[in-house]
């Protein structure tokens, strides 16, 4: 048994890389059933957002050389590229690192929430794939109840901060009064929910929600008073458009250049703030190109998180000393349940012997043995027995230099503590 976190992160690949290895939700089901089927791995969850892939595996072979090279030929990259950007995390370590994952200490933005919900969700869809079994199941709970700890216990997820935050924060810095700008939302989910929220925060005068469906813009918009339409009405909606923030699923990008340069040119020139969440990008890299538009990615916004995150470094060090005390207590537990079937064994044997010997010693006193002398018998009778296998094979331990199973035996058998005590 072994388990295994293996993936890229924002620490090292660039977006271009991430969006090449994101997997999109409906891709997830499918992608995790072949994962077990051509790779050793007998359970498997795979974990894909905006800053990381990750593939949490349960298998015999440490080794990830299978695993990878499936990854490699799933999304048609070169191997020796996707190796050079990737970690490996094996056991111990391994747990630890989901652990620091779910508790947001190894994220762009040090101790944001959202990432617990998204392990939540891998883990849901790990399970409807049928590709979870107890081992990893158990980790994954684990992981949950740490994550939780840490939030309940470290200051970690005081002040929020996110992605989502770092954006509206710069936006802010371009826009000093938000009260007479609006901001056109491009997607519907978790990240565009909380940008919205800190926009409405922020005091902002107009809201706009775009999404494929209008239910679900429509959805998002009445939390906050917004203004919901569908990607067709993009174009219409750019020209009024001060702050432009898109995080969605699509795989191809929905902003191109000539689109916002119309937009610009309708605006006379106004200053036009953009940020792409997704990956993929939603929208083109060349839209930074033009003049009068800040176009920033996810990767652009490290320096606004980090003067966002001072206050949280103190309560990161404390969080880690959670993440490192529930991974060391899961292995723990882990190891613990390995030795259950052999105690169960071991018992069932010894029971059978028992019943053996119990049965024998009825009989002796049925036939007229004293109590005295068929308890005796009990005892030495058992006594043999449950020390029969045993002597059998320490003596073949002893004979083939086996000393250290030897010593094994003298510790699981308590033998270097004395007598027991009465």
């Amino acid at each position: 048994m072994a388990f295994i976190a293996l993936g890229i992160n924002h620490k090292t690949a660039s977006v271009d890389v991430r969006e090449r290895v994101a997997f999109t939700p409906e891709q997830l089901v499918d992608a995790l059933k072949q994962l077990c089927q051509i790779t050793p791995s007998r359970e498997a969850a795979i974990l894909s957002t905006c800053n990381r892939s990750e593939l949490y595996l349960e298998q015999d072979d440490p080794a990830p050389d299978s695993v990878l090279a499936w990854l490699a030929d799933y999304h048609h990259l070169d191997l020796d590229e996707l190796r050079a950007c990737t970690y490996v995390h094996a056991e111990d370590e391994a747990v630890r690192h989901m652990m620091r994952v779910a508790a947001g200490l190894d994220s762009m933005v040090l101790g944001e929430p959202q990432i617990l919900g998204q392990m939540k969700s891998a883990y849901a869809v790990a399970r409807e794939a049928g590709t979870v079994g107890p081992l990893l199941g158990r980790l994954f709970q684990a992981t949950f109840s740490t994550a939780k700890t840490v939030r309940t216990d470290t200051a970690i997820g005081e002040n929020p901060v996110s992605v989502a935050f770092a954006a509206v924060s710069l936006a802010k810095q371009i826009f000093t009064d938000l009260h007479d700008s609006q901001a056109l939302l491009i997607g519907a989910g978790e990240t565009i929910t909380l940008v919205a929220r800190h926009l409405h925060e922020q005091g902002i005068k107009r809201i706009v929600v775009a999404n494929r469906t209008l239910e679900r813009a429509g959805m998002l918009a009445e939390q906050f008073g917004a203004h919901a339409v569908l990607l067709a009405d993009i174009p219409e909606q750019l020209v009024h458009s001060d702050i432009v923030i898109s995080s969605t699923a699509s795989q191809l990008p929905i902003l191109g250049k000539g689109a916002v340069e119309r937009a610009i040119k309708v605006r006379k020139h106004k200053p036009m703030f953009m940020v792409d969440i997704a990956v993929p990008r939603d929208i083109e890299p060349e839209v930074g190109q033009l003049d009068d538009v800040y176009l920033y990615t996810v990767d652009d916004l490290h320096e606004v998180v980090a003067e966002n995150l001072k206050n949280r470094q103190g309560a990161a060090q404390a969080a880690e000393e959670l993440v490192s005390n529930g991974a060391g207590d899961f292995m723990l537990r882990l190891r613990e349940l390995a030795a259950v079937d052999v105690l169960r064994s071991y018992r069932q044997q010894a029971e059978r012997l028992r019943d053996d010997e119990l049965a024998k010693a009825q009989r002796a006193l049925a036939n007229g043995a004293s109590p005295e002398e068929a308890m005796a018998q009990l005892a030495r009778s058992l006594t043999n027995k449950l020390l029969h296998a045993p002597s059998v094979q320490m003596k073949k331990f002893s004979a083939s230099g086996r000393f250290e199973a030897l010593g094994v035996a003298q510790e699981l058998f308590a033998l270097d503590e004395g007598e027991p005590k009465s």
